[in-house]
């Protein structure tokens, strides 16, 4: 018998949802207790090197020890040894809490972004999560977009604590600077481009900063905060203000991101600053009026532009489905991932799909395939594949957004029947890079000349 997958404290990995550049997330399901939760799988081989072992190992320890509302739970993790190769497959399982919304920023039409009431609803969660970190002597270093996750109520969740660091002790309360560089260039703080020593706080700070920007303009400021950066170089010279989408933004908001985005991190604003800002201050709008409400109003930016249309036509509308289809728990079909379309139409039914960059065609997966590849090649999208899994056509793609950041991920393309004819449903599924820079890549393909006629929209 083929090496499987363990059951992970009583859960068993059922469906590929995400992954990152060394790991797979799962969902996983607890049969007996009708829970679910995620599990993220980092495979060990014969050249996994102890350094990476420690790495995660390091990374298993903070994230077990933090609890917060605003911080992804971390449940349990088995280990399993290369010696045990016969009968499971090697790994690292690390069980986490199901952010069964997906990514915050999947929902953001690219250079548009959200309303001022959405962005102040997460902004104050991402401040919340973030000083809580801080309290507990934990800097993140790697906030960015794909680390800002929606549990099935709503709620913002931050993840991925790989590049964080523990640069206080909570008993003494004695601090320590940071050296290592790390984190992604658009986000980064402009003192890690130097080999000084800096302080952790203000570096995310930073990134709080550059999260905020781009939830309200639907992009980053710049690709990276260096003189290489013209966006950046305008930034310092204080000429960036009369330009899109800087010129937008009202006095008050602007104020922040700028207190933020302070160059001098000694002179820049901290989170207990931003909590007093009167943007920041003011009670959120949002919060008492439900998740039905919260999910029209995150994705308002997609339907104003039609994507959402096409990632949910009518004929897959939620009220129109059985959702109780392979989902043992209340949690996934909670009102508010109901609203925000997160279950997809397909042959055996409906199924959770976290991903909102997909659509349905009126062709079959052998006509669509070659399409969507030679459509990508034409935006300089790396390509491997198509593999045959089950009963979808998988392409594996690799490439560089405008920002200049790697992204990778899947398109899977399954057949399915459309008003007696054989159609296609495709899913992009982003494993690495800016959420918002893969839904302009989704939009570029389904936009194409050769596929946009295919596409279904009712």
């Amino acid at each position: 018998m083929a090496p499987k997958y363990p059951t992970v404290a009583g859960y068993q990995l059922v469906q590929k949802i995400g992954g990152g550049g060394f790991s797979t997330v799962f969902r996983a399901v607890n049969f007996d207790d009708h829970r679910v939760a995620a599990c993220k799988v980092i495979l060990i081989t014969d050249q996994t090197a102890d350094k990476d072992r420690k790495t995660v190992e390091k990374e298993m320890r903070v994230h077990s020890a933090l609890k917060h509302e605003n911080v992804l739970e971390f449940l349990n993790a088995v280990i399993v040894e290369l010696k045990h190769r016969n009968h499971y497959i090697p790994g690292i399982y690390m069980l986490l809490e199901l952010a069964a919304g997906g990514d915050l920023f999947d929902k953001i039409a690219p250079d548009v972004g959200v309303g001022d009431d959405v962005a102040h609803y997460y902004f104050q969660q991402m401040l919340s999560g973030v000083q809580y970190l801080h309290q507990e002597g934990v800097c993140h270093r790697d906030l960015k977009p794909e680390n800002l996750l929606l549990d099935s109520a709503g709620v913002l969740k931050i993840s991925d604590f790989g590049l964080s660091a523990v640069f206080k002790l909570k008993d003494s309360g004695k601090t320590r600077t940071l050296s290592e560089r790390c984190g992604s260039l658009p986000y980064v703080a402009p003192e890690l481009n130097s080999q000084k020593p800096y302080h952790a706080e203000p570096a995310d700070a930073w990134g709080v900063g550059v999260i905020l920007f781009t939830m309200l303009a639907g992009n980053t400021p710049w690709d990276e905060p260096t003189q290489n950066s013209r966006e950046f170089s305008l930034y310092v010279s204080g000429e960036i203000y009369d330009e899109a989408p800087w010129d937008r933004f009202g006095p008050n908001v602007l104020s922040l991101i700028r207190g933020l985005l302070e160059i001098d991190p000694h002179k820049r604003m901290t989170l207990a600053d931003a909590w007093s800002h009167p943007w920041c201050m003011r009670t959120s709008q949002l919060a008492s009026q439900g998740p039905a409400v919260l999910a029209d109003r995150i994705t308002q930016s997609l339907r104003d532009t039609g994507d959402l249309e096409l990632a949910a036509p009518d004929f897959s509308r939620q009220q129109e489905m059985d959702v109780d289809v392979d989902m043992p728990s209340a949690t996934h079909q909670s009102q508010f991932t109901q609203s925000l379309m997160l279950f997809s139409q397909t042959q055996s039914g409906a199924r959770y799909t976290p991903h909102l960059t997909r659509f349905y065609a009126n062709v079959p997966p052998t006509h669509l395939m070659p399409l969507v590849q030679q459509t990508l090649h034409a935006n300089n999208v790396q390509c491997k594949g198509p593999f045959v899994e089950g009963e979808s056509l998988r392409l594996r793609i690799a490439g560089y957004d405008l920002r200049k950041q790697l992204f990778k991920g899947w398109v899977d393309i399954e057949a399915f029947h459309y008003r007696g004819a054989e159609g296609s449903f495709c899913v992009m599924q982003r494993d690495t890079g800016n959420p918002i820079s893969w839904r302009q890549l989704w939009k570029h393909l389904i936009s194409d000349e050769h596929i946009n006629p295919y596409v279904l929209r009712k």
